[in-house]
């Protein structure tokens, strides 16, 4: 099966790059399904019941996110209302919401899907590390396909997540730092790997925020509103390529396509 796993999207920009340019890729590359982070697709921060709507209306079929899925208050109202709307499996018991989730794709098997968030330079949460090993023995017992979004700030986190998870679930991909990286590949036991897969938005800003407005809170130390950026929007993803049967990722290739205005 192939599989579409679209960076951090932000804001009206990167939903508009979703909705025009995810039909060709999904023919394009003939997937199967697809995953995306919406974290920030609401403005920047946190995501709303409807682009929650908005985003599987354009045809994706997981939503993941990361520590700013709690930014809207109202989530905690209607984030069990979707299944396929995940928050961090890490955080503490009692919170609404799922860590993990089992999903159809078009090949005819099924997918599981685990978000699990960093500790470094993050939240003192749960281990991400046992967690996500916890979550895909769980998934194990039903499919052989398990991809992971592992939402950190650190690469050696990440890295060492990878390493961690190889041979055990089919992909171990970096969402949160909105920067894409050029180290993709396929680790030894056949987990499919990238540090971030970046993100889907203004690639003229400071992680989709208006550059000025970044830069003026570098330079005074006080916080500013910060606002989407428009400008020169791009959508980035990776396609992996994984065995139904085996469960084993043979390929994963980024992707970079630019929205035009």
């Amino acid at each position: 099966m192939k599989l579409l796993f679209v960076g951090d999207i932000v804001g009206k920009p990167g939903r508009r790059a979703v909705a025009k340019l995810l039909p060709d890729l999904i023919v394009s590359h003939e997937i199967d399904l697809v995953i995306a982070n919406c974290e920030n697709a609401a403005g920047g921060f946190g995501v709303t019941r409807d682009v929650v709507e908005e985003l599987y209306r354009n045809r994706i079929d997981v939503l993941t996110s990361g520590n700013h899925i709690w930014d809207k208050k109202d989530v905690k109202d209607y984030m069990e209302d979707y299944r396929t709307l995940l928050r961090p499996a890490n955080y503490p018991e009692g919170l609404p919401g799922w860590g993990s989730v089992l999903a159809n794709n078009n090949s005819g098997s099924s997918v599981g899907v685990i978000n699990v968030e960093g500790r470094v330079f993050m939240k003192p949460l749960d281990c991400p590390f046992r967690t996500a090993e916890r979550e895909a023995a769980d998934l194990k017992t039903k499919t052989n396909i398990i991809i992971v979004d592992i939402h950190a700030e650190a690469t050696s986190e990440k890295e060492a997540l990878g390493w961690y998870l190889d041979g055990t679930v089919s992909a171990v991909l970096g969402t949160h730092t909105h920067v894409q990286t050029a180290d993709e590949r396929v680790l030894p036991k056949g987990t499919a790997y990238i540090t971030d897969v970046g993100m889907t938005g203004s690639l003229d800003s400071v992680l989709g925020i208006r550059k000025e407005l970044a830069i003026e809170r570098f330079l005074t130390l006080t916080p500013n509103k910060f606002d989407v950026a428009k400008e020169n929007v791009w959508l980035q993803a990776v396609v992996i390529d994984i065995d139904n049967r085996s469960g084993k990722s043979t390929s994963i290739e980024r992707v970079n396509e630019k929205l035009e205005m």
